[in-house]
């Protein structure tokens, strides 16, 4: 080994907790001795999932950092704890004393009465690699109001969990119309890939660049981590980024399965196994699954199941659903948005009559014609995702400026 990278590694296990791969931004923040934030009232967009590689909370780390002053948190969808599954209050921390504003309640973009006497804010959120999860709406969301109210911005940065090399999906045409409260953008806040392949900090540097954001940035990196990573080969501690992302399968298969979430189908949700089961009390699990599997889809298998949503508000829960099991065989060969297109138009063969789509079926897959060119149409998967194949790579030239590692 070259002795310049030698050293580094040695470096690198000196100052990392023991067993570490990667430091996230908060651990690179606490060696630059809080250098940003000296001096400064901080506001702290975070959740359960900002926590420094031994697990401490980014929330008491910059509580009780020298030269800092933390004056207010703000929750995204889920809480400040990551337990919730509707609109969410906001309230008071109760170990700190700090208030919680919530991002997920009457107003899903910060104010400028929830601003008042922050001079910067930091944002710590683990985001699981999706368009359509919403915490990159919040970011999103969240530099828009620092600029509006002249607050620099500050992210914490964090893996992309299901890898920062591959892309796919659909590029929404335009970014869905905000809604006075901004809640109505959160799951297709810009024209990005469903699977973008960028960690927040980097996300940040794209919305603020390409979108017109403009506001004043900083993006605390990582030490670490490599691109091709999947966060299993972090050893970071995994914790659940929201109820029913439960694992690092889930987070896999959610670019392409979790579409099925704006259908008539249990998605799992209730079960041990969110998002890796699907089915419904009128399902044919025995005849999907054999129809996937005579289509042998790379990196993944599908086997009949039988199980019982419990989640209150949730298609069929308490209902003995038949359905389908999602396995990956090797992650390094899936392809989760075929994967998802390919069980939507299997379950749709054998069930024409019973399986519809619902409100927002369209926004999550970023092409709105899908559906009918799936069913009525009969379009192989294959052919749509190949479709979307020049736009991917635009983008992919595109967010090689805004990389950090």
């Amino acid at each position: 080994m070259p002795i310049l990278i030698r050293t580094f590694v040695m470096l690198l296990c000196l100052v990392s907790p023991a067993g570490a791969a990667v430091l996230p931004g908060i651990d690179t923040l606490q060696m630059r001795h809080f250098d940003v934030l000296q001096g400064k009232r901080v506001g702290l967009v975070t959740n359960h999932t900002g926590r420094a590689a031994n697990g401490q909370s980014t929330i008491d780390i910059l509580f009780t950092a020298p030269g800092v002053r933390l004056v207010a948190l703000y929750s995204p969808e889920h809480g400040i704890r990551g337990s919730e599954d509707s609109k969410v209050p906001s309230g008071v921390d109760t170990r700190t004393g700090v208030p919680i504003n919530s991002l997920y309640g009457i107003s899903c973009r910060p104010t400028s009465q929830m601003l008042k006497g922050v001079d910067i804010l930091v944002i710590d959120l683990q985001n699981v690699g999706s368009r359509f999860y919403t915490y990159i709406g919040t970011l999103s969301l969240v530099m828009r109001a620092a600029k509006t109210n002249g607050i620099p911005v500050v992210v914490l940065d964090r893996p992309n969990p299901i890898n920062g090399v591959d892309i796919g999906g659909a590029i929404p045409v335009v970014p869905v119309p905000e809604k006075s409260s901004g809640c109505g953008a959160l799951t297709s806040i810009h024209p990005i890939p469903t699977r973008h392949g960028m960690t927040m900090g980097e996300l940040a540097r794209l919305f603020n660049g390409e979108f017109g954001i403009g506001c004043n940035l900083t993006v605390i990196p990582m030490q670490g981590w490599r691109r091709s990573m999947f966060f299993d080969e972090t050893a970071l501690p995994w914790s659940n980024p929201s109820p029913n992302m439960r694992s690092l399968t889930a987070a896999l298969l959610y670019p392409g399965f979790g579409i099925l979430e704006s259908t008539n189908l249990s998605v799992g949700r209730g079960t041990d196994r969110p998002f890796e089961l699907y089915g419904a009390p009128w399902f044919d699990g025995n005849g999907v699954a054999a129809l996937l599997q005579q289509r042998a889809i790379p990196g993944v298998r599908f086997t009949p199941a039988s199980f019982v949503p419990s989640q209150e508000g949730q298609p069929y829960a308490g209902k003995a659903c038949s359905g389908v099991a999602v396995t990956i065989t090797d992650r390094r060969l899936l392809d989760p948005v075929l994967a998802g297109l390919s069980l939507l138009q299997a379950i749709y063969q054998l069930h024409p009559n019973r399986f519809k789509q619902v409100d927002g079926f369209g926004t999550e897959v970023g092409d709105r014609g899908v559906w009918l060119q799936l069913t009525k149409g009969g379009q192989r998967p294959e052919d749509i995702v190949a479709r979307w194949r020049v736009e991917l790579d635009t983008f992919a030239v595109i967010r090689k400026k805004y990389l950090l590692y």
